[in-house]
């Protein structure tokens, strides 16, 4: 059961996560891998808006997507726009990354392979990660203009899409803790974080969501 406290504090870290960046049209469109097909349900909508040419979709396999996209994050992603209509041939698979620095330094090598020069990136995440990986980006990618988006789903919405709310607010917090630490390991821009977004996050800790942690943040 998770507590009225619980989950405000889980609302006001999903919302400092967006961007709420307004979409616009980008040289390229890259679906970050993930256990959540609705990225690429974005990205292909992001494509038929006309807002970008080509998508990238990049990502391997992780603990939580190895069982339910055997093939690849990236390949079950590009499966997925095809089906909603994203012709092939403007969808370029990126399938080695691990982790958002490897999607970010594997998509450069894959549109460097297909002549692709990009000035500019629409960059669709599940939705607690527009922040992270729009810092990331920022670091490791700093010459294109990023512009992040995600699902419009709302967090309740979202965690019953999911089917685990738990596991959703685990990586709430986990996402948060990266945002605080990876520009410190100079993995990432700085972000402003709010004193009550801090707070909340070690309310979020102690009561025990702590299943994404880093081991040196994790609860013991």
């Amino acid at each position: 059961m998770i507590s009225t406290q619980a989950w405000a504090d889980a609302q006001l870290l999903w919302d400092y996560h967006h961007m709420h960046h307004a979409p616009r049209t980008c040289s390229v469109a890259v679906g970050l891998g993930s256990h959540d097909l609705g990225v690429a349900d974005v990205t292909a909508d992001l494509y038929h808006q006309g807002l970008a040419p080509v998508i990238v979709f990049t990502g391997s396999t992780s603990r939580t997507t190895r069982a339910r996209m055997p093939r690849g994050e990236a390949v079950h992603y590009r499966e997925r726009a095809m089906e909603l209509g994203v012709p092939d041939d403007a969808i370029l698979v990126e399938p080695r990354a691990t982790n958002t620095g490897e999607n970010i330094e594997f998509t450069k090598e894959v549109l460097a392979g297909a002549g692709i020069e990009a000035s500019s990136v629409l960059l669709v995440s599940k939705p607690y990660e527009e922040r992270r990986s729009y810092a990331m980006m920022r670091k490791l990618w700093p010459t294109v203009d990023v512009v992040s988006a995600s699902s419009p789903m709302g967090l309740e919405e979202y965690a019953d899409c999911i089917g685990d709310a738990p596991m959703v607010i685990d990586m709430i917090v986990g996402a948060l803790q990266r945002v605080l630490v990876f520009s410190r390991w100079d993995l990432a821009v700085p972000q402003d974080v709010p004193s009550n977004i801090e707070e909340a996050y070690e309310r979020l800790v102690r009561q025990d969501f702590t299943g994404r942690l880093l081991p040196t943040q994790a609860k013991t």
